[in-house]
């Protein structure tokens, strides 16, 4: 596999744990379990199958969530197919700390913005068990494979799937607690760029402008209008960082150390995005 120069970014980082993955996959086995079957004989069909999945692997460059319609996401697991992208926002760092120590209080609604899978968001509901969740998306696509691993989590009661160009959508007078958005945020040049891998994942989840910034300026632009008093607002906009701070020079944005990598996750409070008004709707 480190000969055939596929990209490792969906999942894994290493030809190692992606061969395991692959391996273990295809044979229907649990990840951790690769010590107990690292000698086992294997039948004609079980060897088919691993080599096709390989194919699709090394020839088509399909990254593994789409080949077994699984990813995991704050050691939850998705569905998953090519409607979304492949869960790996670093958001889940801030998810598993319970967004200290800058979330005030207890939030009982939030609001994943691009949803996508709605791993986000759905993460969200079992970190905070009294809040309400709406998963907004402009894809129907992507709110079908939402509401899908809504039902596979048995949370239909308080997560809600939302069609929404941004926040055109949310009905009026509606406010959230906690705001997550991980919008497209790639631009033109950079997608023409990017490894093979990404053909597969939906474009409009990852292109937005030729700086990158239509998706996340709009957010934060509005933002204040569906923010409580008190509340907190994220968003994720990757190596657009600079992009942004170009887009909205008279903002000083404070962007998130992550102990586990990645890059490009703000946060603002509700009073910060009231004292930056002036810059943010130049």
């Amino acid at each position: 596999m480190n000969e055939s120069d596929v990209y490792f970014g969906h999942g894994t980082d290493n030809a190692w744990d992606e061969s395991i993955q692959l391996v273990l996959n295809s044979l229907s086995l649990p990840w951790h379990s690769y010590e107990n079957f690292a000698d086992a004989n294997l039948t004609t069909t079980e060897r088919q199958k691993i080599i096709y999945n390989l194919r699709a692997r090394l020839q088509d460059r399909t990254p593994l969530p789409y080949i077994f319609n699984q990813a995991w996401f704050c050691d939850l697991p998705f569905y998953v197919d090519e409607r979304v992208l492949v869960p790996r926002s670093p958001i889940a760092e801030l998810i598993k700390k319970h967004f200290e120590p800058w979330l005030s209080y207890e939030p009982t609604k939030i609001l994943d913005m691009c949803t996508g899978s709605g791993c986000i968001g759905i993460a969200a509901a079992y970190e905070f068990p009294d809040a309400e969740v709406d998963l907004v998306d402009i894809s129907n696509d992507a709110l079908s494979v939402a509401q899908q691993n809504i039902e596979d989590h048995q949370l239909m009661d308080r997560v809600f799937p939302i069609e929404s160009d941004i926040f055109k959508g949310i009905p009026e007078g509606v406010k959230y607690d906690l705001i997550i958005a991980n919008p497209p945020y790639v631009d033109r040049e950079d997608f023409d760029a990017m490894p093979s891998e990404f053909v597969h994942e939906p474009a409009i989840a990852l292109i937005s402008g030729d700086d990158g910034m239509d998706a996340p300026g709009e957010i934060l632009k509005e933002a204040l209008k569906y923010l409580n008093e008190g509340g907190l607002f994220i968003m994720e906009v990757g190596y657009s960082q600079h992009n942004l701070e170009q887009a909205f020079p008279g903002i000083d944005f404070n962007w998130i150390e992550l102990e586990n990598g990645g890059d490009g996750v703000l946060v603002m409070t509700y009073e910060e995005l009231v004292n930056n008004q002036d810059e943010i709707q130049k």
